[in-house]
């Protein structure tokens, strides 16, 4: 009989332990200004009269620090009565509304600007929306408007319109020329998070692009004036692990991109193309950050000038110059080390070392092209940073590049933002 009574009261008091589980009563932020309340409520996956857990609020303070608004978060959690307790959110705020300003000389020596102003927290709902001018002897312009949570906490939509023209050179097997090249595009979006790691974007793209020859050599093949109306299937998956303290990352981030073209043209056929960006990073230390970027892109291999794989300072191998070559294939491997320089208050100077590596398949070519040594290029080189921790992507980069490969160059690059 005694143990009999031991049991029941054992049972008793476990069942009175589930039923005092703790619960979340109430779900407040702090510290916010721009970012609006009912956004930030809806944006964390943790709700009232939830289980409190740990694990789930710390999940929602990585998904807060992703957003452009919010430089860093973190939560605390306070007795309220009985089982229930109140769940603090403290956020430190980004600077959002940024001007872009860009100044640089075109190949032929003639100054060239763009002009932008974009904000990235519109409406303090975690919209971007904005646009540029941009004249490089040519007038282009873009309107941009992002919003990946505008009709429930997963779904949004962006739509983007762009008309955009520059000197571009294409590569024949006598040389190359350069032509006026106009892309006039609009494009619409569904973006969707199916979880706390992975993401979808879906939409078409309808574009016409112009060639205008300008100079160089000329080929029977490709005449010296083309217009071609094209539509593009988008589709994007994108794994995303990775955890933000200010200038620091940890983690890994992958993102696949498959695009389909449809043309009706007798230069170009439809074509698929894809490519993918794993990235990895790693905290060394107090000051040290380790970042990669390996990128794999494929595309249907046209024994044509308008590949789509580029060989470029901004794109993939600094130092290399602009738009030196094209291929239907590529694979590029970034690797760097940044360590802070110097930290106070909202300023940080972080300095890198860099070794940028990359290879191509010609057009029509092969994938013995990659060893290819006309093909391969291998720039190491050094860069600054200089951050402001309360701006948005406030980072303004310089990197020198050096070649060590055959037929290599040299050059500076600059930027806006981390190359990678």
């Amino acid at each position: 009989m005694k143990k009999i009574l031991l049991l029941i009261a054992f049972l008793s008091l476990a069942f009175q332990g589930i039923a005092q589980e703790k619960e979340v009563y109430d779900i407040k932020f702090q510290g916010h200004k721009k970012n609006k309340i009912g956004f930030l409520k809806k944006y964390v996956s943790v709700r009232k009269g939830d289980k409190l857990d740990s694990l789930q609020l710390e999940q929602d303070v990585v998904l807060l620090k992703r957003l452009a608004g919010v430089s860093h978060a973190y939560y605390q959690v306070f007795y309220s009565h009985d089982n229930l307790y109140n769940v603090f959110f403290n956020i430190e705020e980004n600077f959002t509304l940024i001007p872009n300003v860009n100044v640089w000389t075109t190949t032929n020596e003639q100054l060239a600007y763009k002009i932008g102003l974009y904000d990235y927290n519109f409406l303090g709902r975690n919209i971007a929306f904005g646009g540029f001018y941009q004249n490089n002897g040519f007038d282009s312009y873009g309107i941009n408007l992002r919003a990946p949570n505008l009709f429930t906490r997963n779904f949004g939509i962006a739509l983007n319109h762009q008309n955009w023209t520059s000197e571009e050179p294409l590569y024949f097997d006598q040389g190359s020329a350069n032509y006026k090249y106009s892309n006039t595009s609009f494009e619409i979006l569904a973006l969707y998070q199916i979880n706390f790691k992975n993401r979808l974007q879906f939409g078409i793209n309808i574009f016409k692009e112009e060639y205008d020859y300008l100079s160089g050599v000329t080929s029977n093949a490709i005449p010296q004036s083309l217009s071609l109306d094209k539509q593009m299937l988008k589709f994007v998956y994108e794994y995303d692990n990775l955890n933000y303290y200010y200038q620091y990352i940890e983690g890994i981030k992958n993102t696949l991109y498959l695009q389909y073209v449809t043309t009706e043209n007798d230069f170009q056929d439809n074509f698929l193309i894809g490519w993918s960006d794993f990235m990895y990073f790693k905290r060394i230390g107090e000051k040290g950050n380790w970042a990669n970027r390996l990128r794999f892109g494929v595309a249907s291999n046209n024994a044509s000038p308008f590949a789509p794989f580029s060989v470029d300072n901004n794109l993939n191998v600094r130092g290399v110059g602009n738009i030196i070559d094209r291929g239907t294939a590529s694979l590029v491997l970034n690797t760097e080390y940044r360590y802070t320089l110097y930290e106070k208050g909202w300023f940080i100077l972080q300095g890198n070392g860099f070794v940028d590596a990359g290879t191509w398949r010609n057009p029509g070519g092969t994938f013995s092209d990659f060893t290819n040594s006309e093909n391969f290029r291998i720039y190491p080189g050094v860069g600054l940073r200089f951050i402001h921790k309360r701006i948005f992507n406030a980072i303004f980069r310089i990197d020198y590049g050096y070649g060590v490969t055959k037929n290599a160059s040299n050059g500076i690059v600059f930027g806006i933002g981390q190359y990678f």
